[in-house]
């Protein structure tokens, strides 16, 4: 006999931890499964931890300004210290193109609530004085992002959601899903069975091989990115700083200041590197560190500690998949975070809140047209 839940989310990640906080805290009875040990053991703990509401459209600014809100009042209001940091959010400009991008979109972003502006280059080297000068056209400067520890921030939501009264169950891989007439019923794993009418695929990297248990495709597949660590030294910047500047081998990479002194960077490669390899390669740190160091010299005699790498579960055009399942009544779908999962998993979990409590927001169908499981997948994010 299958215990009863009134919803089942796969996977205690960062979309999973914070939507069964947010559920459990409503009052409804949630179980959360995952095949890890513990939560936060896929993609959340390979998160370099940058929080942002700059993106390029509506849906991803206001799930993340909610985002913001959550982690920037998380000590205040439930005590637990996840290193939030507000330092702002730096994409830099060196070039015509890049320039043109950032400029473009800033008045939709501003009209969505996004406190941002242009900066010449003499008002952004105020900001960073290291930054190399020559070429320099300014870039965008976005103070109310920031970042947090994703391990910390994840191990809080899953200790909040816990104490209101949300289940986990870890070390349990899904293996089907309870389907009758049409609509959920509940989930099978490898030691057990589950009922609930409400089940999220929250199952970040796995999310297509869950969502085919439901008979559905969802165009979502893993993309290895590597990242890096140095040693702590004085802080001597704030911002995170992006260069979305395309060079053989990657599309863009980034860099910030944590809380605790170390410098913390990513590359996104390009080609994407498709698959479940999350093996560290020798090319990374070489590629990496010199276009770093020509964007920010004094760079250069810090040491790096660490390199890792994990997945991104990337969709055609770099937005998530967000929304009810039209094959299997119940089933819903909140995967293809396309490596920023952490810096919306607090929003998207208060709007999968308002979906299963049919409680929707004024601006839910906006932001709910733009993650549609069902969309074209034509267009593309521009600061992905």
């Amino acid at each position: 006999m299958s215990l009863v839940y009134d919803v089942i989310i796969i996977g205690a990640g960062s979309v999973g931890t914070p939507t069964a906080m947010f559920l459990a805290q409503q009052g409804y009875k949630v179980l959360v499964l995952d095949r890890n040990a513990s939560p936060g053991q896929s993609s959340n703990k390979r998160a370099i931890g940058g929080l942002r509401a700059t993106h390029s459209d509506p849906a991803k600014i206001r799930l993340c300004l909610r985002s913001l809100k959550i982690f920037s009042t998380w000590k205040k209001t439930y005590g637990d210290e996840i290193e939030w940091h507000q330092g702002g959010y730096c994409f830099v400009a060196y070039r015509e193109e890049e320039e043109k991008t950032l400029k473009e979109v800033i008045p939709m972003q501003k009209r969505h609530g996004l406190k941002i502006d242009w900066l010449e280059a003499d008002e952004l080297r105020k900001l960073l004085p290291d930054l190399n000068p020559v070429g320099l056209r300014g870039g965008t400067f976005s103070p109310e992002d920031g970042h947090a520890s994703p391990l910390l921030a994840n191990e809080a939501f899953y200790r909040q959601a816990k104490k209101a009264g949300a289940e986990f169950k870890f070390r349990e891989k899904v293996t089907g899903l309870e389907i009758a007439g049409g609509k959920i019923k509940g989930v099978k794993t490898d030691k057990g069975s589950y009922a609930a009418e409400v089940v999220i695929n929250a199952a970040g990297a796995w999310a297509a091989e869950i969502a085919r248990l439901a008979g559905m495709e969802v165009p979502v597949q893993p993309d290895s990115h590597e990242a890096a660590v140095t040693e702590p030294v004085q802080r001597f910047f704030e911002p995170m700083i992006v260069d979305i500047r395309p060079v053989k081998g990657s599309a863009n990479y980034y860099f910030y200041q944590h809380a605790t002194g170390q410098i913390i960077f990513c590359i996104t490669p390009s080609p994407s590197i498709w698959g479940y390899d999350e093996r560290e390669t020798s090319e990374f740190l070489p590629m990496v560190s010199r276009r770093m160091i020509e964007l920010m010299p004094r760079l250069k005699n810090i040491r790096v500690r660490r390199t890792w790498r994990g997945l991104y579960p990337m969709t055609p055009d770099g937005f998530p998949i967000v929304g009810w399942s039209k094959e299997t009544e119940g089933f819903l779908l909140a995967v293809g975070m396309c490596g920023q999962g952490f810096m919306l998993g607090p929003g998207v979990g208060e709007l999968l809140t308002r979906l299963v409590s049919r409680k929707p927001a004024p601006e839910d169908e906006e932001i709910l047209s733009y993650l549609s499981p069902y969309r074209s997948f034509v267009s593309e994010e521009k600061l992905k």
